[in-house]
């Protein structure tokens, strides 16, 4: 069993930058790959990031690549957003993924966390 628990969200400007942190607990953190998906509102969720259980490789959607940075600490059993340059349309509520494979897929989530919301004004 992993629990999530994120951190770390709020409001910005657009331009502006905001940390994520998703702590973990539960002894097998490390072994999972970890993500981040967001949903906007009227709209279905969507993958936004991933993480290997080593941290060697990362993968991003391409609407978030160059302004996102994900990355894992395993000693802290927490993975990070870090947001960059955000737009208005990167506004949702962001929820952290403990996924069973490297996938932008709902099914490949196997541990949920009860998501924070960004909000980007313009």
């Amino acid at each position: 069993q992993v629990q999530l628990v994120e951190s770390g969200g709020g409001l910005v400007q657009a331009g502006g930058s905001l940390r994520l942190s998703c702590a973990a607990s539960g002894r097998t953190f490390s072994r999972y790959v970890m993500g981040w998906f967001r949903q906007a509102p009227g709209k279905e969720r969507a993958f936004v990031s991933s993480i290997s259980w080593s941290g060697g490789s990362t993968y991003y959607a391409d609407s978030v690549k160059g302004r996102f940075t994900i990355s894992r600490d395993n000693a802290k059993n927490t993975v990070y957003l870090q947001m960059n340059s955000l737009k208005p349309e990167d506004t949702a509520v962001y929820y952290c993924a403990a996924q069973n494979r490297v996938s932008g897929s709902y099914n490949s989530v196997d541990y949920w966390g009860q998501g924070t919301q960004v909000t980007v004004s313009s």
